[in-house]
């Protein structure tokens, strides 16, 4: 599937054709349009570079992973809360929080902790705006600075949860930030704040008030409802958003973007795998 062309033409990323080994395109000004002989294959995966179905499919393994894990202890109440794996289970696979995060040096769930769901709900309401989400920001921004994005806002947003969960546990619970947290939420507040940047910067006032409104009625809601991890929201927001600062939405996509993106992939996938093997030393 990710055969490597060796000659002939491409077409750029900004649908210009251009040649395979041409080292700038003559239009837009990307350097190597044809990313070593694998455009034409990475551009089969799609504008997001197959992101979206392998979001879906990591979390959802994921999830069902988390639920074999402990069957015994899978929680049935609430629509919120109905199918919810134990936490336990979602501590070994990586979630994030002020325990993970400070009590036990988990620094990498800030990786993998949006990957991960607390319920059946839950899954499915995130994977939804994913599916919303990522592939209008890899139209606006190019598949490597959404992955990108999207990474700063999953880091963010564990990041301030964890902070506020360490350090404001005096305040109303509402405002304490999390002891234990989950979910793409996080990183999807993320590309919102991308898209709200993109509306300001290309002077698109209709996407920026429709992200903004998108993110604030998300806002509302976790205040009304129990559980709904707010610091988690607005660090996701505010790592998305300086993410897209520093990756000017103007300037043409350059192929360096796409290898951070593998990157950051890389490193999701290798803290669930450290969370998993450094929890089977640490439990019991």
């Amino acid at each position: 599937m990710l055969g490597r062309q060796r000659g002939g033409s491409v077409v750029c990323s900004c649908g210009k054709l251009v040649g395979v080994r041409d080292a700038t395109c003559w239009h837009c000004g990307r350097s190597n349009p044809g990313l070593w002989g694998y455009a034409g294959a990475l551009r089969r995966l799609g504008n997001d570079l197959g992101f979206v179905k392998l979001l879906i499919g990591g979390s959802v393994a994921l999830y069902v992973a988390a639920l074999l894990l402990a069957p015994g202890r899978i929680r049935f109440g609430s629509p919120f809360d109905f199918l919810g794996p134990a936490p336990m289970a979602l501590y070994l696979l990586g979630a994030s929080g002020s325990v993970p995060v400070f009590e036990a040096g988990r620094w990498w769930t800030l990786l993998s902790a949006g990957w991960l769901h607390g319920s059946l709900l839950h899954l499915l309401f995130n994977l939804l705006w994913v599916r919303q989400l990522a592939p209008a920001t890899a139209e606006l921004y190019g598949a490597g600075r959404m992955v990108l994005i999207y990474t700063a806002g999953s880091v963010g947003g564990f990041l301030a949860s964890s902070l506020a969960g360490h350090y404001l546990f005096f305040l109303p619970r509402i405002l304490q930030g999390a002891a234990f947290t989950v979910g793409a939420s996080a990183p999807i507040f993320g590309l919102l704040g991308a898209l709200v940047w993109y509306g300001r910067r290309a002077g698109s006032s209709a996407l920026g008030q429709q992200a903004w409104t998108w993110a604030l009625a998300m806002f509302v809601f976790g205040f009304l409802f129990s559980g709904v991890d707010n610091y988690a929201h607005a660090g996701g927001f505010a790592g998305g958003w300086l993410a897209a600062r520093l990756l000017d939405p103007l300037v043409p996509e350059r192929p360096g973007h796409v290898l951070a993106a593998l990157g950051c992939l890389s490193a999701t996938l290798l803290a669930v795998a450290f969370s998993v093997l450094q929890g089977l030393v640490v439990l019991p």
